[in-house]
């Protein structure tokens, strides 16, 4: 039905989302042999260091100026949700939390009241390259939960249900797919509340192959974001790579496929309903808390950096592994 088709896209960098949802981000970057320092063995000349967003030679250094990634930076009053298809990320944190996740693991972060977190893509391969595949989320957090405590979880791919259908195989990071849960969303996220129906599924569409989206039970925000493909027919209209489709959340929706295998990213969820103030890595309820957020940064630092490089990575032989600000340590 065209109904469940409410808007067609153009997939920016970063992806636009709907409420609760507040950023999306996908990198694709064909990283090469990494050199001694976990960095590039390629020249980096040419390369706007520290701000380098500009796809050149297939990758990119992201805030990086010796391993690609972002340096230590604050957040404030939402949730990160990292996920890793290929390569690997090392995560630091003011809190002492550290870990280095990939390959299909999901890191799920409250920053709530304030913390600050860097995010590196270590290099660890020297004989071939070294591709990386990414989505970062910002999940919103409502204003009776903007202060809670930061919080820090490691979502294991191990954990993280797949759901073959005879069509596709759906990652089922939030939320509920036919009858299978996701692992257990952080405590006080938004996702925590299983009436706000927040979805993250990752959808693998095989050629020449219909899929349905079921239908949610509330009128919800649904997106797909389609990132990988030739083209797939939704509700009778043609969709391409690098669109996104908001849908209707009430009924079924059916993919047909092309010639090619398809891959997807849904998010869904009832919407917050707040105000929203955005100033870079802090989001409130009004422009006095952002500014009161920067104040307040500038002051505490949100507990400090206990890491000697802002930039900080783990050593190229640690497998993935997640340390937690209570001094757990857990190892794969």
């Amino acid at each position: 039905m065209k109904d469940s088709i409410k808007n067609i896209f153009t997939l920016g960098f970063p992806w636009q989302t709907q409420d609760p949802f507040l950023f999306s981000v996908y990198h694709l970057d064909h990283y090469p042999k990494g050199n001694e320092d976990m960095g590039p063995a390629d020249s980096l000349e040419g390369r706007n260091l520290g701000n380098d967003f500009t796809i050149k030679d297939g990758w990119r250094m992201y805030h990086g100026h010796t391993v690609p990634g972002f340096p230590a930076h604050p957040h404030r009053g939402f949730e990160t949700i990292t996920i890793v298809n290929k390569g690997y990320c090392d995560h630091s944190d003011s809190l002492g939390a550290a870990g280095r996740f990939g390959e299909g693991d999901v890191q799920w972060m409250t920053a709530g009241s304030g913390v600050q977190h860097s995010e590196m893509f270590p290099l660890l391969k020297t004989e071939e390259e070294n591709p990386l595949e990414l989505f970062q989320i910002w999940l919103n957090l409502p204003k009776a939960g903007k202060f809670v405590d930061p919080h820090f979880a490691m979502l294991w791919h191990e954990t993280i249900p797949i759901v073959e259908t005879a069509t596709a195989k759906v990652k089922v990071i939030a939320g509920t797919f036919l009858g299978t849960d996701a692992p257990k969303p952080a405590p006080n996220s938004w996702a925590a509340d299983s009436e706000n129906e927040v979805a993250i599924w990752n959808i693998h569409l095989n050629a020449d192959e219909k899929f349905t989206l079921p239908p949610a039970k509330t009128d919800v925000n649904r997106t797909l974001y389609y990132y990988e493909g030739d083209q797939v027919t939704i509700a009778g209209q043609k969709v391409i790579p690098n669109q996104g489709v908001e849908l209707g959340s009430l009924q079924e929706t059916t993919l047909e496929n092309g010639n090619k295998k398809s891959h997807f990213l849904l998010l869904q969820g009832k919407p917050i309903n707040e105000p929203v103030a955005k100033y870079g890595p802090f989001v409130m309820n009004t422009d006095v808390e952002i500014q009161q957020a920067m104040d307040e940064y500038r002051l505490t630092q949100f507990g400090g950096w206990p890491w000697q490089h802002s930039d900080n990575v783990h050593p190229r032989n640690k497998g993935r592994f997640a340390k937690f600000p209570d001094g757990t340590l857990v190892e794969k």
